[in-house]
């Protein structure tokens, strides 16, 4: 069994108001690439894949006049690729939905949220994530409102071999300080994206500790903005959103990720990457691990394998020149697979 997690940079912008792929000349969303060479890029990238089940960060809009689950079910026909089938959950108004593209021969999953549903009034402990969560961010003894600008996507999952688990698909937002004007402006802008997100990264343990409670096995994937030693605020606020979500290893819940491991364990080496970025003012590329599957010690235990599809770290992927390109052209964020034995449970 492949499970995939892929940040397509502006997919949206690829389809028109029939959800249907432009597949044509006109300039895409990235730059200085056009919509026909970033699908025929995507088109090479996913079937290179060949994952079971991709949950696809920055998914398609849904909306009034657009369909996320026909745009992705469009990509893949256009492609004959096998996953076939769409999902998602709660839409959001950010033109990056959150979606599980699936072939329905391997797995059949089903949208199940969880927690209770909260009010404008919001709640305490892991309510569901389309609602509001109540939490103190400043210790000042006042309650703020946090939701998220992209609900999670959960779902039940059930394999062809007889394999039930949870998954919970990700897109926290950014700590960018958009809007600020001066340097005490980002400053403030800074720590308070940064408070927002940490709340966010509390919300989702809280609702992994719910699945433990439970015994259920759980996979966590997508793009948390966020990894150990990324920015300057990690040390003001100690740790960074990935360590709260995964927890401390050797202790009980903890979920794994190698790559987050190896970047947490690293001091002045090199870490993975999953993301690869052009910095205008520096004329530089900046790479920063974003993208993660975090597994819990069952799913692990399946003989899980991980890999970054980097176009210039993974040999398989810079040796094939073609999708080596293909890497590069269809967004600023690389694939990350896990392979896993499939079978009923306690195999």
């Amino acid at each position: 069994m492949r499970i995939a997690t892929y940040n397509v940079e502006w997919f949206s912008a690829l389809f028109d108001q029939d959800d249907r792929l432009f597949d044509d000349d006109g300039w895409s969303s990235r730059h200085d690439v056009t919509r026909a060479d970033q699908t025929a890029a995507l088109g090479q990238v996913f079937r290179a894949m060949d994952a079971d089940a991709v949950m696809v960060i920055e998914a398609p809009d849904q909306g009034k006049s657009h369909s996320t689950v026909a745009a992705l079910e469009h990509f893949a026909d256009r492609f004959d690729l096998r996953t076939t089938h769409a999902i998602m959950g709660f839409s959001n108004d950010t033109q990056q939905e959150i979606a599980l593209l699936y072939d329905p021969v391997m797995l059949t999953p089903r949208h199940d949220p969880r927690g209770d549903f909260a009010g404008p009034e919001g709640a305490g402990g892991a309510p569901r994530f389309d609602t509001a969560l109540r939490i103190d961010l400043d210790i000042d003894a006042h309650e703020d409102l946090v939701v998220f600008s992209k609900p999670p996507l959960e779902l039940a999952i059930e394999t062809r071999g007889g394999f039930a688990f949870h998954m919970i698909g990700a897109h926290l937002k950014s700590k960018a300080p958009h809007g600020a004007k001066t340097e005490q402006e980002v400053l403030s802008f800074g720590v308070a994206n940064r408070r927002k997100q940490l709340a966010q990264a509390v919300w989702l343990r809280r609702r992994i500790d719910m699945h433990l409670a439970e015994a259920t096995p759980l996979m966590l994937l997508g793009d948390l903005n966020d990894g150990p030693g990324l920015d300057s605020f990690e040390n003001l606020f100690g740790r960074s959103s990935v360590e709260i979500v995964m927890g401390q290893e050797g202790e009980a819940g903890a979920l794994y990720d190698p790559h987050a491991r190896q970047a947490l364990l690293r001091k002045l080496g090199v870490a993975p990457t999953t993301a690869r970025f052009w910095i205008r003012q520096e004329k530089r590329f900046l790479q920063a691990l974003l993208d993660y599957v975090m597994v819990t010690p069952d799913i692990r235990a399946r003989g899980a394998r991980w890999r970054i599809w980097h176009p210039l770290d993974d040999p398989e992927c810079w040796q094939d020149h073609a999708l080596r390109e293909a890497l590069v052209t269809a967004s600023d964020h690389f694939p990350v697979t896990l392979d896993f034995e499939d079978g009923p449970q306690g195999v």
